[in-house]
């Protein structure tokens, strides 16, 4: 794997354990030789997962649409900046340049990327993993909701198992990606 694409918040939350696991994911990424493909903010937990990368001499992606240059509050200090049309154009460059999907805790936004990536996935449009750092629970409901959803028979279980999930950082690198 080169490239992760990471679908965060761009706030931090309440929990001192999300900005900790952003920046976990990013040094443990840097440290792999693997790159960051994000939304291309400097605040929230995407400034901090970005930060992290960059901290630990990795190459970081950040994909913007021009429309959110000012709302997002653009990261300048990134290895390259893709300012683009559309947020559709968006999410589909930023799943071009990545080798697999992963979100973090995050608003409606990184739910509805996770939420394409995972439904491309199951359409066969890709074959990347699509991966939740479920951080201090966050996600709990959700794969509440998912399960539920296999029980009612709206969602199949081989297509929920498409979504891999784990609670530290390395486990989640080791679970998409293992070196040579």
């Amino acid at each position: 794997m080169q490239r992760l694409a990471v679908y965060c918040g761009s706030r931090s939350g309440h929990a001192a354990e999300h900005l900790q696991s952003a920046t976990a994911l990013g040094t443990a990424m840097a440290r792999r030789g693997v790159g960051l493909v994000y939304g291309a903010a400097r605040i929230g937990l995407m400034g901090a997962l970005a930060d992290a990368v960059l901290a630990a001499d990795g190459e970081v992606i950040g994909v913007i649409p021009d429309a959110l240059m000012d709302a997002e509050v653009a990261h300048h200090r990134l290895t390259r900046l893709e300012v683009v049309a559309d947020m559709h154009i968006r999410k589909a460059r930023m799943m071009e340049l990545a080798d697999a999907m992963v979100a973090l805790p995050g608003g409606l936004g990184t739910l509805e990327e996770l939420f394409e990536a995972l439904t491309w996935l199951q359409l066969r449009f890709h074959h990347k993993p699509c991966a939740l750092l479920n951080v201090a629970g966050y996600y709990n409901g959700l794969l509440q909701f998912l399960d539920g959803a296999v029980a009612d028979g709206f969602v199949a279980a081989e297509h929920r198992a498409l979504l891999k999930v784990h609670q530290d950082p390395e486990l989640l690198l080791d679970a998409l990606y293992s070196p040579p």
